[in-house]
């Protein structure tokens, strides 16, 4: 057996002490801290990080600063230097996401988890944006960014930043692996293994994994085989014991349902990857051979394979062919160990038809996404401690939701804080089984197989309502996911359609059509998430239950478009429809803002989205700031404006929130001079959402709602919770300690006032009087 390459991850000064347990904030799911000790002075070479947690942690990737000499004027308006670039606003979020695989005050599993999180993202970032640069460039497109620059320069930059996360990733991984050992986690390398051990891991390779595994030799007589996407390979040199020549094969390890990356050791919290054990078992997969060594690579393939969808006679048949396509698109990143032999490298890069710009060097694990298998252990002390979502306080104590929707008036729903289960879920639950339910329409963006969603059409159709289901079979990764729902909907005879040509459909919506004691009513549920049970629990999303009729025909025309592909230009009385009236409307709230700012003083915008990027909304938000309206703006990812430049966006301020969960909702608040309109729904301020895909903002009418939504706003630009402040020239920091006090998170906060709200609705479920009942709100519980 030939022992595997052994190396030496770089030390860290980071968290050398041993963990220990923080205590945590009563009743909720709050995290668990891993506190050690951090050197007073302690330093990291990029400036992210000084003092341990006391000072500014400041985030640098993708820098642009304006020229030291810059000086605003009206004839600078469309310059390509006031937009900062997609791409690299895009990795700067990945890595404040790493940031909290570096905060100590996290538990160490969900360090850990981050790591794997920081790791897919960057798989998918290969996969769709740089793919995309990439076939613009092989397909001679010179267009610039809105930011000034080529595909080429993109790319450039964007591989650079990459290579800086990439070696924190290293060292954060390194110094987490040492905790992990400390706590009784231990991930070995084959020489820290007992003879017994490595008997009892050969006999589980021969049964568990030799039999998925197929050799294949790499020369003259065997052409260089197929790399799947994301894959992991070991390239093994082989010494033939009779000629004594060199020879190379590749190994396809198959990690996947039925071969973990990390292979218990006996019964034990010890473990050993995959591909170590392969490699210390290829005297069995080549016998007669002497193995000389083997050496990890793994490939990402492009993602972008969209057809024509005008020139399809048959969609489904489009997007099924799409996803075949997606298996054997180019290659645009090749990711390597750090001490391969670089004549092995330069046979891969000629064989996979790549340059030395695409290779990336990994310290440490190849493929850290997988990581989330570890992170996933049973270990509650060493986990976020259990979030269990509340039920919602005006639904609780209701037989039936139609009832409490009609009778109560529009109803906000809260996720993760509050149960989806108990909302949406039951929403269609009843819907299926109500004899005064005729019909049902929603869209499916993305859903998952414990979702009840489904299985609650079924029923509907099964209990002869009518069913109407707007599939999008183009939800990029979950495809052939969506295929099969659809398949599985039509076969019980539910009407799916897959929305109109050219346009995705975004929008999330479901609608009810129930006859009620005076005829027909619409109850509908406009959300700003997927219908996912899994996602429902891990990113935060608002919904808005409403019976309001003009909405309510607002929906059905949308519904109308999507299953005809008939004018979306049509008459929408409240909600904002992309691509139709929404960014239209957009604008135009914009500019409203101005002139109550000129002529009264008020005007006021605040915006939480995961992304700006449309450059027409940033050239109004910067046209406001200039007439001095304040402009405060939580954008998770992607961000091309630029805050607080002097004569352009002074009062524009930008934050961004990572924490336990994905912050996802969207949420749009015009000051209106004291009509405050605000809206929710799934749309991004991204060209894409405002022209090329079916979107819908939902206006909040209700005033308590309104006051409700206000003050989590409030709360998200609230100095006391913890969030990035994004910087003029695109880098983001980390707000010091403040007066002693280091600042709380903001969903941990979220998750106390849940428990609360909880607790104080038990004290009313015996009065169910509307005043009694209506006062069980958010922002009745902030104090």
């Amino acid at each position: 057996m030939a022992a595997k390459k052994q190396k030496t991850a770089k030390p860290t000064p980071v968290d050398e002490a041993p963990a220990a347990v923080d205590e945590t904030l009563s009743g909720n799911a709050a995290p668990q801290a891993e506190a050690a000790e951090v050197p007073a002075a302690e330093t990291q070479e990029n400036g992210k990080r000084t003092n341990g947690n006391h000072q500014p942690i400041h985030v640098d990737i993708g820098a642009d600063p304006l020229p030291d000499e810059w000086v605003m004027s009206d004839e600078l308006l469309d310059s390509p230097a006031l937009f900062l670039n997609r791409e690299l606003t895009w990795l700067n979020f990945n890595r404040r996401v790493l940031q909290e695989a570096e905060e100590r005050r996290n538990p160490l599993l969900e360090r850990l988890k981050f790591i794997s999180i920081t790791s897919g993202n960057t798989d998918e970032f290969f996969m769709k944006r740089i793919g995309g640069l990439k076939q613009l460039i092989g397909a001679g497109v010179r267009e610039f960014s809105i930011d000034g620059r080529s595909p080429e320069e993109q790319i450039r930059w964007a591989h650079e930043e990459v290579r800086r996360i990439e070696q924190d990733k290293a060292e954060i991984y390194a110094n987490l692996h040492r905790q992990l050992h400390r706590r009784g986690i231990h991930i070995l390398d084959y020489d820290e293994l007992t003879d017994e051990e490595v008997d009892s891991l050969r006999q589980h390779f021969i049964d568990n994994i030799f039999p998925l595994i197929f050799p294949q030799g790499v020369g003259p007589a065997h052409p260089f085989p197929f790399i799947s996407n994301l894959s992991l390979n070991l390239l093994v040199t082989i010494k033939h014991r009779a000629h004594g020549e060199d020879s190379l094969a590749r190994v396809k390890v198959p990690v996947g349902p039925d071969v973990p990356r990390f292979v218990q050791v006996g019964t034990t919290l010890r473990f050993v990857k995959a591909e170590d054990v392969v490699a210390h078992n290829l005297d069995l997969l080549f016998p007669g051979v002497h193995i000389v060594n083997s050496e990890i690579f793994r490939v990402t393939r492009n993602s972008n394979t969209e057809k024509d969808e005008e020139q399809a006679d048959d969609l489904l048949e489009l997007i099924e062919k799409e996803v075949r396509d997606r298996a054997f698109a180019p290659i645009v990143r090749l990711q390597v160990e750090t001490d391969i032999d670089p004549m092995h490298l330069e046979m891969l890069l000629t064989s996979l038809d790549l340059d030395e710009s695409d290779v990336f060097h990994i310290d440490g694990i190849v493929g850290k996404r997988d990581l989330m298998e570890l992170a996933q252990l049973n270990l509650p002390d060493l986990k976020f401690k259990s979030h269990r979502p509340i039920e919602h306080p005006r639904l609780r104590n209701e037989k039936h939701i139609f009832h409490a929707i009609r009778r109560e008036g529009d109803i906000l729903l809260v996720h993760p804080y509050e149960s989806f289960t108990n909302t949406v879920e039951r929403l269609l639950r009843e819907a299926a089984y109500e004899p005064k339910v005729r019909a049902i329409r929603m869209t499916l963006y993305r859903t998952s197989s414990e979702s009840k969603v489904v299985d609650y059409l079924k029923a509907a159709a099964a209990n002869g309502k009518q069913v109407a289901v707007v599939v999008e079979l183009k939800a990029r990764f979950d495809e052939r996911a969506n295929i099969a729902f659809a398949a599985e909907l039509e076969e019980v005879g539910i009407h799916v359609t897959y929305g109109v040509v050219g346009f995705k459909t975004h929008a999330k919506m479901i609608q009810i059509v129930r006859k009620d004691y005076n005829g027909f009513r619409s109850y509908t549920h406009v959300g700003t998430g997927n219908y996912h049970a899994g996602t429902a629990r891990q990113y935060t999303d608002f919904g808005l239950l409403t019976c309001d009729r003009d909405i309510g025909r607002d929906v059905t025309e949308v519904f109308n478009f999507l299953t005809t592909g008939y004018s979306p230009s049509r008459k929408y009385q409240k909600v904002l429809m992309a691509p139709s009236t929404m960014k239209k409307s957009l604008l135009s709230n914009i500019d409203r803002e101005i002139r109550h700012q000129q002529e009264h003083g008020t005007g006021l915008i605040r915006m939480k989205l995961n992304a700006l990027e449309d450059k027409d909304i940033v050239k109004a938000l910067y046209a406001a700031s200039r007439a001095g309206v304040k402009i405060d703006l939580c954008i998770r990812d992607t961000c091309r404006l630029r805050p607080g430049v002097k004569g352009l966006s002074e009062t524009i301020h930008v934050r961004s929130i990572v924490g336990q969960f994905l912050e996802h909702n969207r949420l749009y608040h015009f000051h209106n001079n004291g009509e405050d309109e605000l809206y929710l729904g799934s749309a991004d301020l991204m060209r894409r959402n405002l022209e090329h895909r079916v979107e819908v903002l939902c206006p909040v009418q209700d005033e308590l709602l309104r006051k409700e939504l206000m003050s989590l706003l409030s709360l998200v630009f609230n100095d006391k919770f913890m969030r990035w402040e994004m910087q003029p020239d695109g880098t983001y920091c980390h707000p010091a300690q403040n007066k002693g006090r280091t600042p709380g998170s903001l969903q941990e906060f979220m998750l106390k006032i849940a428990i609360r709200r909880e607790r104080e609705s038990e004290q009313l479920k015996k009065l169910t009087s509307k005043g009694k009942s209506r006062r069980e709100t958010w922002s009745g519980h902030i104090r």
